[in-house]
């Protein structure tokens, strides 16, 4: 499992962490061979999730918003990014269920009950960001729930936080996705689609990183070569980002000289252009002064 932070400067990993299901960890010679530390137990991963947030909370990652898919889970992480006082967009299963309160229109149900009941206004047409074929274009409905004060989760903040569910639709078979979401109160949806939309950069570190980098292009057999692998790939994987990111801010010297002598051929042609006759005397038209 891994934990990413995307902005608009790139994307990297920062935390990892080996899931091991439970016939692992209750197997003492799987251990053994594969040199698994004594301390290691089983964890969930929604508590492996936790665990990562925790980590870049304490070590003071700046970030305002956290996003997931439905392999996590809601209720734990929740919590846990409300007290820090983050907005997040997690994946929600289509049997959870939502109501709202607090001066919100009624709303009770699983999530795809209150998607179904939607009105065709409820939904507007956005992008979740470009991909390889243009942009990722999908029908999206939001939900507010309720308003509630921030300060009851973070004493360090003050105002109205709103509760909701977003709902992305496909436009080529309808099929629904489901979000749970917290944010300052007044965010627009294009904010949280945008928010959910950033986990397709994450998509696309993880093609790279096993493509290019090697990712999975090992057979490391123990506990120690794995984290050593992995963790090479990720400071790769960084390295690349900052490269490309400050490679982005300059053009090559055969660019700058393309460019500048496309300049000068379009100066020429303005030059031309002023000198050229508009209409002839012999039609009683002049140029304006």
């Amino acid at each position: 499992m891994f934990a990413a932070y995307v902005s608009d400067r790139g994307c990297a990993f920062i935390d990892r962490q080996l899931y091991l299901p439970q016939d692992w960890t209750n197997t003492p010679e799987r251990r053994t061979a594969a040199q698994v530390p004594d301390g290691i137990g089983f964890v969930t991963k929604p508590k492996i999730a936790a665990q990562m947030i925790a980590r870049a909370i304490a070590a003071g990652v700046p970030f305002d918003w956290a996003a997931t898919d439905t392999v996590y889970g809601v209720g734990r992480l929740e919590m846990q990014l409300r007290r820090a006082g983050k907005g997040y967009v997690l994946g929600a299963h289509a049997t959870d269920q939502f109501s709202s309160w607090i001066d919100k229109p009624e709303v009770a149900g699983t999530a795809e009950q209150i998607a179904q009941a939607l009105a065709p206004e409820a939904w507007t047409r956005l992008s979740a960001g470009d991909g390889t074929k243009g942009a990722r274009l999908y029908d999206w409905a939001y939900v507010e729930l309720a308003d509630l004060a921030v300060e009851e989760y973070n004493e360090a903040l003050t105002g109205l936080w709103t509760r909701g569910l977003l709902i992305r639709r496909s436009l080529s078979d309808e099929d629904l996705a489901f979000f749970s979401t917290w944010c300052p109160a007044g965010t627009l949806i294009d904010t949280l689609v945008r928010v959910e939309g950033q986990r397709w950069a994450i998509e696309d570190a993880f093609e790279t990183a096993k493509t290019e980098l090697g990712l999975t292009h090992n057979e490391t057999r123990s506990w120690h070569g794995w984290h050593r692998h992995v963790s090479l790939v990720m400071l790769a994987v960084a390295m690349m980002a900052v490269v490309r990111e400050r490679a982005n801010r300059f053009t090559s010297p055969q660019k700058r000289k393309d460019e500048a002598k496309l300049q000068r051929w379009c100066d020429g042609l303005s030059r031309k252009s002023a000198a050229w006759p508009h209409a002839s005397s012999s039609a009683g038209s002049s140029l304006p002064s």
